[in-house]
């Protein structure tokens, strides 16, 4: 039977661990870099291709990015048909975000041409949406304080 000091220490333990996961996954940032026309290539909406299946995806990279911040470019969007081939998507990491630090998307000139882009700060983060880690690892610490405290509660 668990007594309350060893459900005590393994709250803390699962509070550690998960602010280590957090620390880690913040000193390692990538971003998916890929470019595609039209219906063509493998980096178009929707974006399927987690970290893992990358690697054996031809055109698509998950590259290191030294601001964090990564970026998707959709170009054509709106004055051509969805499959013309003069859309574009095109992600990649950029060299720094939005003077306020806030992810976003919006209408922007980008290399003289009208676009849709967006920003994002975070690992892989241009690509398919996913909870992120540190999202799992609150998720984890309040289930095993909540699991302490109710048992706590019954002795």
């Amino acid at each position: 039977m668990w007594k309350p000091i060893d459900l005590a220490l393994l709250s803390l333990g699962v509070i550690l661990l998960s602010n280590q996961i957090a620390q880690t996954n913040a000193l390692l940032k990538r971003c998916y870099q890929c470019r595609s026309r039209g219906e063509l290539g493998s980096c178009k909406d929707p974006f399927t291709y987690n970290a893992t299946q990358v690697e054996n995806e031809h055109g698509v990279t998950a590259v290191p990015c030294a601001s964090g911040w990564c970026g998707k470019v959709i170009e054509g969007q709106g004055s051509f048909r969805e499959d013309d081939y003069d859309m574009a998507t095109q992600r990649m990491c950029v060299q720094r975000g939005p003077s306020d630090s806030e992810d976003r998307c919006a209408n922007t000139i980008y290399n003289h041409k009208k676009v849709y882009m967006c920003f994002c700060q975070g690992d892989l983060c241009n690509g398919a949406t996913t909870a992120r880690p540190w999202t799992i690892a609150s998720a984890l610490a309040a289930a095993a304080t909540g699991l302490a405290a109710a048992v706590l509660r019954f002795h």
